[in-house]
């Protein structure tokens, strides 16, 4: 009963968002003209568990193409020689765009009945945010820095979302959040490069694409170095560059060009399976090593970390929907089993 209640929730989401993408995209209208908004809804509740990266939600944004950031009068005039300096973006025949996110991270122990602090077990936390980022790309390659600004503890919401969440659903609520980690700033500077290094498309037709892609963070929410990989294969594949979980800098589902589903004149659905893998070298994580400037509760992570993920994604229209099991590998050392969850995005190109 409990599952279905939350799958009810997540069934209501889906039928407001295709609401909005009923009208098709006027044909004149190309891809570089186009914004594209996309829901992140990341839940363990879709594997059946309540534990450690429990929820994840974000809104996304991305413009439509600007052909010079640092000239553009929809940008700060103060904005443009700060974005002269920043490598990558400004090179002659690159499509530009900026990307704007709002979300919340929510982290807890297994036990969540307990009131007591759990030393054996990873503190709670929530990260709210606000992410600022510059995307260029051509047809094969996607640049993207991202800044996170955003606050951890008490205000950043995590302990009233979830007990609002388990209340709607019934299930048990948590009672340790006046164990979670103290109020901090977070601030984080996040890079990533996506290359479609193969690819087989054909418009109308099957196609199949592998894109890598590598990057790193620095902050006193995350640093890390990362590395991985997601290979497509289906049917009138997007010309975008791929799925991706609640991952800094991740943001890709805004087509690059015509060659998409979502602007083809007759309106024939897209679809596609994808597996994808992404690898950590986590050199600091919050969310498991504790406060920077005050003592708080911590554990010992691992410093090598992946998550492995399979998944289908549907296009119809301007909507693009996007299933993943995500099954990611241990994060701390007394963790006693790796965990899963399920990834669910809605886009939709207007």
């Amino acid at each position: 009963m409990r599952q279905k209640q939350f799958f009810a929730i997540i069934l209501f989401i889906i039928k407001t968002i295709s609401a909005l993408a009923l009208e098709k995209i006027p044909i004149e209208k190309t891809a570089r003209d186009t914004h594209t908004f996309s829901l992140y809804v990341e839940n363990d509740k879709f594997t059946g568990t309540d534990q450690h990266y429990t929820n994840g939600t974000k809104l996304n944004w991305i413009s439509p193409d600007l052909a010079n950031y640092k000239n553009d009068e929809r940008l700060p005039r103060w904005s443009w020689p700060y974005i002269e300096r920043l490598p990558f973006i400004n090179k002659p025949g690159l499509q530009r765009n900026v990307s704007l996110s709002f979300g919340q991270n929510i982290y807890t122990p297994v036990d969540i009945a307990e009131k007591e602090l759990i030393t054996s077990d990873r503190p709670y936390a929530g990260w709210l945010y606000f992410g600022f980022a510059f995307q260029s790309k051509t047809e094969r390659r996607m640049d993207t820095i991202e800044l996170d600004l955003g606050i951890i503890g008490s205000e950043s919401l995590g302990g009233q979302t979830q007990r609002f969440v388990h209340k709607l659903i019934n299930v048990q609520l948590p009672n340790g959040w006046d164990n979670q980690l103290n109020t901090e700033l977070g601030l984080a500077v996040i890079y990533e490069r996506k290359i479609k290094q193969w690819k087989y498309a054909a418009n109308n037709g099957f196609g199949f694409d592998i894109i890598p892609h590598y990057g790193a963070a620095l902050g006193n929410v995350y640093t890390f170095v990362n590395s991985g990989t997601e290979i497509r294969l289906g049917w009138n594949l997007p010309s975008d560059f791929g799925s991706s979980t609640i991952r800094p800098a991740g943001d890709a589902h805004a087509p690059y060009d015509q060659n998409d589903p979502r602007f083809f004149k007759r309106k024939t659905p897209g679809f596609y399976f994808f597996a994808g893998a992404d690898g950590r070298w986590v050199i600091h994580n919050i969310s498991l090593d504790g406060n920077t400037f005050r003592d708080s509760h911590s554990v010992v992570k691992e410093d090598l970390v992946a998550d492995l993920s399979i998944g289908a994604s549907l296009l119809v229209k301007q909507l693009k929907i996007t299933y993943a099991y995500v099954h990611r590998t241990k994060e701390f050392k007394l963790q006693k089993a790796e965990q899963a969850f399920g990834s669910l995005t809605f886009s939709f190109t207007y």
